[in-house]
């Protein structure tokens, strides 16, 4: 047993020596976390709409409050006057935004729950795209351990992708090999 089918056993559902089934439980976990996202985008998008129709600068006057932040603090007044300038439309663009994140989440999911090799593949680009963006904010803020903590996770996942498809893929190989090496019986019509 190796390091990863300690931590993913194999699914009482799996054929032994399946190689779409090997990291099946790896790639629940996986899609899992890619169906959280999706519905935490879903509740971003709802409290988008809940915003409709309201000032949104009191709004951001209240949360930094609520905070109990210095409303003279330069990055409190930023986040304030950014706020004021926030139309419906730009609302509504942002709310559909997030819907389409959590449709890709979704999808991402589905496929990772039913072990497909597209989604394999496109978890390791879209975890890897992110990776740039989350190394360039954790070297400017290196104390917020959320930070640390979420390139950890993307990190993980990109590799574990990686090995699953690698993995995958030499096995396959392997299989045909053995396969070409085999002879077909020799019939007799006697």
């Amino acid at each position: 047993m190796n390091l990863a089918q300690s931590f993913f056993p194999r699914e009482s559902d799996c054929p032994p020596h399946d190689p779409e089934c090997n990291h099946l439980a790896g790639l629940r976990a996986v899609a899992s976390l890619e169906i959280l996202k999706g519905l935490l985008a879903i509740a971003a998008g709802i409290g988008l709409f809940t915003l409709l129709h309201k000032d949104i600068g009191d709004v951001a006057e209240n949360i930094v409050e609520a905070f109990h932040l210095n409303p003279a603090h330069r990055l409190a007044q930023a986040f304030i006057q950014a706020a004021d300038r926030v139309s419906d439309n730009r609302i509504v663009a942002f709310a559909c935004v997030a819907f389409a994140y959590a449709i890709i989440r979704f999808v991402e999911g589905y496929g990772l729950w039913h072990a497909r090799a597209w989604a394999e593949w496109f978890a390791i680009v879209s975890g890897a795209a992110y990776l740039p963006w989350e190394i360039v904010e954790v070297v400017k803020h290196s104390h917020h351990w959320l930070r640390w903590g979420v390139l950890g996770i993307n990190i993980l996942v990109v590799l574990y992708m990686i090995y699953v498809r690698w993995d995958t893929i030499r096995g396959n190989r392997a299989s045909r090999a053995t396969a070409s090496q085999v002879k077909p019986p020799v019939r007799s019509f006697s």
